[in-house]
């Protein structure tokens, strides 16, 4: 494949999670073999506070000359809508999108729920104490769905990211957490973690014995995006570049088998449709939102 002629020798990548989180792993990773794609050097920057809010001004004030990008999620749409911080996901623009990162309902392997009809139970006896990330998360979004599909009042405890929860789960504060499958990739192996449920439309290929929470009688579909997203004015042949660049490391074998250990699941969206592709994530989540009366 050819390399591409990208006008920075050094691009920052920034993050909001912490050393080890999730977007923190996709970066690295991404970073580690798209660099000889795009004949760069990455930097990983973690620019943790507000749920996102540090990391979107750290990008929308930035120059659009292809030298900085922001790892998105939905989270900095949550933190958008929910904490109005100064600046927000209309300050950047979408870049593309690279993989879908499913989400899971998880609890420690030696505690009492072996199914998720067990921790709904529990939850009607004794409310229960559910785990997400943090505040403006679609792990939030997951378990309020799930609350009220399940017409439950079990407490949601929120977390400053994956890490945290997991310990949680694991030292059995929290009956469940929710997170995506490849944060808990490490302790499901050593089987001190078991799934129970997956926020996907289809059961996961990797774990195939794990019902979705659709089957389990739950009317629940969610999906985390994993893209990038960059200053407003991106120009055309940096967009370009991206967009050559992101599709071939993707069809590289050695990064594919990297990305499926991981769990993550490609999903280019290419620039043009990545913008519309947000704002329909932004309409679905702002209703959820105020038909829950989260957003007044």
């Amino acid at each position: 494949m050819a390399q591409i002629d990208y006008p920075h020798e050094i691009v920052t990548l920034v993050t909001h999670s912490s050393p080890g989180g999730g977007s923190d792993v996709f970066l690295r990773e991404l970073a580690r073999n798209l660099g000889s794609e795009l004949g760069v050097e990455f930097v990983i920057e973690n620019a943790r506070g507000g749920s996102g809010a540090q990391a979107m001004a750290r990008v929308a004030n930035a120059p659009a000359d292809g030298s900085i990008f922001y790892a998105v999620t939905p989270t900095y749409i949550y933190t958008s809508l929910l904490s109005y911080p100064a600046n927000n996901y209309n300050d950047l623009e979408p870049l593309v999108n690279v993989f879908f990162d499913e989400e899971v309902i998880y609890t420690r392997a030696n505690g009492p729920f072996q199914t998720l009809a067990d921790v709904i139970t529990a939850a009607r006896s004794d409310r229960g104490r559910w785990g997400a990330s943090t505040p403006a998360s679609l792990e939030r979004q997951a378990l309020e769905q799930l609350k009220v599909a399940a017409d439950v009042q079990a407490a949601i405890v929120s977390h400053e990211g994956g890490g945290d929860l997991m310990l949680n789960v694991l030292n059995g504060t929290l009956d469940i957490g929710v997170g995506e499958a490849q944060e808990i990739r490490s302790q499901l192996a050593a089987g001190r973690l078991r799934v129970l449920a997956v926020f996907s439309a289809e059961r996961l290929e990797d774990l195939p014995n794990m019902p979705t929470v659709l089957e389990s009688g739950y009317d629940i579909v969610l999906t985390k995006f994993r893209g990038l997203a960059g200053p407003k004015g991106l120009p055309p042949e940096i967009i370009a570049a991206w967009e050559q660049g992101i599709q071939q490391v993707l069809a590289d074998p050695d990064y594919r088998d990297a990305y499926e250990a991981e769990m993550l699941s490609p999903a280019f969206i290419r620039h043009v449709d990545y913008g519309p592709f947000i704002d329909s994530f932004v309409s679905r989540t702002e209703t959820f939102l105020r038909d829950s009366g989260v957003l007044q």
